[in-house]
């Protein structure tokens, strides 16, 4: 361990030797046996084929802190690292790093690619949180309770799987071939959370359609007319007076010349286009509403490669973009492009590959959700928010759902589906391990299930050829059990019991509908109760101007080049005092976390200073000196209770402004002439007051702020006899004192020096003509030493 005389300025250097020994040393193990109440931490496993970003690097410290507090408050902690290496990132990730298709090898050469890629970057990523001075749990015999979990594993996939099976069985999946959104980049179903929009340019084009019983032409304003081969009903609001005349009649549908009814309804708008409104298969949302709602014959245009097909017509083959640029040329031949006009358009965009969503017809796996929609929102009602606005976030995303969670999706580099097939039966296997049904066959154990019943095992049908499922999950399927795996659920039923449900689930705003969501509803599935106590939500960490940081702007800031050049604890202790993360974004630059060195070298600067006192035993201490240990009492009370509402913003800036501006420029000022007594102008109890009050205030200042910058009060703490990776967090005493004095003493301290920088005398020159105001008169004494008054 680094020892505090050897430090003269806190730097990099010395980090990475307190970082070495706590690494060997593991002081941070979990202990199922202690007997002490668990506060166990879902943290959100970082996808990592990439190396953590500044946000990352920002909210593990913060969790850190969290963490730090309760073991001080005597809990035992499960504070695991999670490393997400599932899904369509790790895909992308190893497609680009090692130039190939996942279509264009084999599905087996495609998943060692990932692995490849997958063991390069994890060290990596373990490294720099290690350097960050997060204190992960450690497991020494051997179990993974609280240790660096992975996401890909046969024990974290087996989970997921068993979960599956359980519901399955219980009739909560079910398959149907049904409109979905589809990414045809990225040849996969895609949920609706995994939906963003943008404003994109498009083009109104005003089509003649013409009515068959009148031959009268209608203008309909279409952004997809390339769908007009799927148009199945023609719509008015049912208000609009324009159009009532067309109730029931019928419309011929240009270039394609197929009838389709005429009907009012409330989805059409009087206001945008021309008012009416061709309602196709699947052009957006509100198409695939319209179509379930009035029972009307899905038919698709678009495959699953993002070309048209046969329904199409004319138009086969193509992209959608072309295809519909071939449309307007065909309307425009025929005289049927009555107009167009340049319009900004709402457009789902897929989240990951960013190319426009189609919807098409795809058998897929769903999950119940529907129907649990209300017992969700009742049931995060017993969670508390940190903020409580965010709850919002959640309420409003839950009100959204229509559908029920697909959950299969046709990838690679995800858990599998365990299913086979032969002949219209289904084998389920049982929960437990790991099954990769494309490489492998049913166990003889399975269960063989045939129109929904039970016919028997795998092993009573030998001469089955089965067919292994090469579908896989939706890796939020796999997430959303992330407080299930860390607490051994399944596993250990004790450690689960003692452990469940988690105490905090800390994330980012923007997986509220996702990773939040789906564990509400995943955890309730399972257990029959909320998987939280509490949920802690963060914003982003933006730039110094408030910009967000990305590449294209050059404002990235990466944390691998604030820990060179700073460390982690000027980083921590910026996270900490720059703002309230839960409730508003962080400006972050260098100069910043620079300015934070200054606040860690002074806090060394007061240790050794006091450390020139021999420590002594309490004394009758003076009203001074009373009404700052007071005073430290008062921070204590304040800071353990917002560090419980996982606030460290504002005791990290109490903090930094007594040590200093209270304690530094004015405590210390005030003391040392008693402290020293060179001129023996005090007591001896006086001066062992003094003595013994700076040492009980900085230890306990290092106390409070041990868990924001560990490695500075470790250091420190060592240095006067604390291990404070095994103190308990103090307890405020009661105070006696009217903490209000501590103000006036500030402002007459303020007054005289100010009146002596007027004269142009020392500090520490003999002053006269300054009057002692009456309410200070009990800490006369030491303000006349000080101020040295005539």
């Amino acid at each position: 361990m680094v020892k505090f005389d050897d430090i003269k300025n806190w730097s990099v250097a010395t980090e990475l030797e307190i970082t070495k020994s706590w690494r060997e040393a593991e002081p941070y193990a979990f202990n199922e046996r202690s007997g002490k109440t668990i506060y166990s931490l879902d943290t959100p496993p970082p996808y990592i084929n990439s190396p953590i970003h500044i946000g990352h690097a920002a909210t593990y410290v913060m969790m850190d802190m969290f963490v730090r507090y309760r073991r001080m408050k005597g809990y035992e902690v499960i504070f695991p690292l999670g490393l997400d290496r599932n899904g369509l990132p790790v895909e992308i990730a190893a497609e680009k790093k090692f130039n190939i298709s996942a279509f264009k090898v084999s599905r087996e050469q495609f998943i060692e690619a990932c692995e490849k890629l997958l063991e390069e970057t994890s060290l990596t990523t373990m490294d720099s949180f290690e350097k960050l001075g997060i204190s992960f749990t450690s497991y020494k015999t051997g179990s993974h309770v609280g240790a660096v979990y992975l996401t890909d594993s046969p024990e974290y996939r087996a989970l997921t799987q068993s979960t599956f099976i359980g519901l399955y069985k219980r009739g909560l999946v079910y398959e149907d071939n049904r409109v979905s959104n589809w990414d045809s980049k990225l040849q996969t179903t895609v949920a609706d959370n995994e939906i963003d929009y943008m404003d994109l340019p498009s083009t109104f084009n005003h089509v003649e359609w013409t009515v068959k019983e009148t031959g009268e032409k209608i203008i309909i304003a279409t952004t997809r007319p390339e769908l007009i081969a799927t148009c199945k009903m023609v719509i008015y609001n049912p208000d609009d007076e324009r159009y009532k005349h067309l109730d029931k009649k019928t419309a011929i549908t240009p270039i394609f010349n197929k009838e389709v009814k005429i009907a009012p309804h409330p989805f059409a708008q009087a206001e945008k286009g021309t008012g009416l409104v061709m309602m196709c298969s699947a052009g957006d949302l509100t198409d695939i509403r319209f179509f379930r709602e009035m029972g009307l014959e899905v038919v698709i245009a678009i495959d699953k490669d993002g070309t048209m097909n046969d329904n199409a017509g004319f138009l086969k083959g193509l992209k959608v973009k072309d295809a519909r640029a071939k449309m307007i040329d065909a309307l425009k031949e025929k005289g049927l492009l009555a107009k167009q006009e340049s319009i900004t358009h709402r457009t789902p965009i897929s989240e990951r590959s960013k190319v426009e969503i189609e919807f098409i017809a795809m058998p897929e796996f769903y999950l119940k959700q529907m129907e649990f929609k209300e017992r969700i929102l009742k049931l995060q009602k017993q969670l508390a928010f940190y903020p409580e606005d965010s709850r919002k976030i959640l309420e409003s995303w839950i009100d959204q759902i229509s559908i029920d969670w697909p959950l299969s999706r046709r990838r690679f580099y995800s858990t599998e589906i365990p299913l086979w097939y032969s002949e219209g039966m289904v084998a389920l296997p049982k929960p437990g391990r790991y099954y990769r049904p494309w490489k492998e066959a049913p166990p003889d154990d399975a269960e063989v299930i045939k129109d929904g019943k039970t016919i028997g095992k795998a092993s009573d049908f030998k001469d089955a050829k089965w067919k292994g499922e090469d579908r896989v999950f939706d890796t939020w399927f796999d997430s959303s059990i992330s407080d299930l795996f860390i607490t051994k659920y399944g596993s250990n039923e004790a450690l689960f019991k003692a452990a469940y449900p988690v105490s905090l689930r800390p994330q980012g705003k923007e997986i509220v509908r996702t990773w939040l969501y789906y564990t509400l509803l995943r955890g309730y599935l399972q257990t029959d109760k909320a998987c939280f106590k509490d949920v802690w939500v963060h914003q982003h960490i933006v730039d110094e101007k408030g910009e967000k940081m990305s590449k294209s702007l050059g404002n990235v800031i990466d944390p691998h080049d604030i820990l060179k050049e700073f460390g982690a604890e000027p980083f921590r202790l910026w996270a900490a005092s720059e703002g309230d993360l839960s409730k508003q974004d962080l400006s972050c630059s260098k100069d910043k976390i620079r300015g934070e060195t200054k606040t860690i070298n002074k806090i060394f600067n007061v240790a050794r200073f006091i450390l020139q006192f021999k420590r002594v035993e309490k004394p009758e201490l003076t009203r001074l000196d009373q009404l700052f240990v007071d005073y430290i009492e008062d921070i204590t009370a304040y800071a353990d209770k917002e560090y419980e509402k996982y606030d460290f913003f504002h005791p990290a800036m109490g903090l930094k402004q007594f040590i200093w501006e209270d304690f530094a420029s004015h405590y210390l000022e005030m003391v040392k002439n008693r402290a020293y007594n060179t001129d023996n102008r005090f007591t001896e109890q006086e001066k062992n007051s003094a003595i013994y009050s700076l040492y009980y205030i900085f230890e306990r200042f290092i106390m409070l702020e041990y868990p924001i910058i560990p490695q500075v009060c470790s250091v420190i703490g060592e240095r006067y006899g604390i291990d404070l990776s095994k103190a308990n967090f103090p307890k405020a005493e009661k105070i006696s004192s009217s903490l209000s004095d501590i103000e006036l003493i500030k402002e007459f301290n303020s007054m005289v020096w100010k009146a002596k920088k007027e004269k142009g005398v020392a500090l520490n020159a003999k002053i006269e003509g300054i009057k002692m105001p009456d309410e200070l008169a009990e800490f006369a004494k030491d303000l006349a030493a000080c101020h040295n008054l005539a």
